[in-house]
């Protein structure tokens, strides 16, 4: 059966949209973005969603990206020609620091690591790149979680199950709250000690073209030769790296052709 290329465009450009946007999308809106009758629209947009691609907000009126589509974009991320380019970004922060880093986005309710280099030391955590760790509790993922919308952030965290892992993870959402507010207004995630006993960490936000927080850039450490403060220490390194870091992603990035008005 031949492809009718005309749907899949109209697919692509709905899936385009909607990634970059800042918000889930109405019907109506992506109706005026693209140019196209609130039918074909709705189709489209009930055809992603039942293929995982898009996601419909509670109460229906608004679509984001599904998890399929997630997993899609962590997937050619982690496999993109930049790749090299960012990996030789963190290895020159490791040979300067000293200490493994991590290149991490948020996936659903978990962080997933997308690249990583390890410090020549015998004592060090592996975790690999499509490893998985918890948002409550971690250096990027209470990061991410500082920066999403408040509406968004409420919503994943009344779905999160504080687990605690250490004596020092946060397991009172309120409190996780207050520490989070510190976390946007400094714009660095620290984990001391609370996902796994004897490891800090710190995260500074890597952002794309738009300035949006779409990555994390962290370090981490085992306490018998890094302290907190010792991490916080390399905040102005991380921030650098995180600014190249973000030039690739924006190298990644295709042109956003609009198909409709200008909004």
């Amino acid at each position: 059966m031949p492809l009718d290329n005309s749907a899949i465009a109209r697919a692509l450009a709905m899936i385009e949209r909607i990634a970059w946007s800042e918000r889930p999308l109405t019907l109506a809106e992506l109706g005026e973005a693209l140019a196209l009758p609130k039918a074909t629209v709705h189709r489209i947009a009930l055809a992603l969603e039942q293929q995982g691609m898009l996601l419909r907000e509670p109460g229906g009126k608004r679509f984001g990206s599904g998890h399929r589509f997630a997993a899609l974009a962590v997937a050619a991320l982690r496999n993109s020609p930049q790749r090299g380019a960012r990996h030789a970004v963190m290895q020159r922060l490791v040979d300067d620091i000293g200490e493994t880093c991590n290149f991490t986005m948020l996936d659903g309710a978990s962080v997933v690591y997308i690249d990583r280099v390890e410090a020549h030391w015998p004592l060090r955590l592996h975790l690999q790149p499509g490893s998985r760790v918890p948002l409550h509790c971690t250096a990027s993922g209470k990061l991410f979680l500082s920066h999403l919308r408040n509406s968004a952030r409420a919503r994943l965290l009344a779905s999160l199950r504080l687990d605690r892992h250490t004596e020092n993870t946060i397991t009172d959402i309120r409190k996780l709250e207050r520490a989070l507010e510190k976390i946007r207004a400094q714009k660095v995630g620290t984990d001391n000690e609370e996902f796994l006993a004897g490891l800090v960490a710190v995260a500074v936000p890597v952002l794309d073209a738009k300035k949006r927080v779409c990555a994390a850039l962290a370090v981490h450490g085992p306490t018998a030769r890094l302290t907190l403060e010792q991490a916080l220490g390399h905040v102005g390194k991380l921030r650098m790296a995180a600014t190249e870091l973000g030039a690739s992603l924006t190298a990644d990035a295709p042109v956003l052709r609009r198909t409709g008005k200008s909004r």
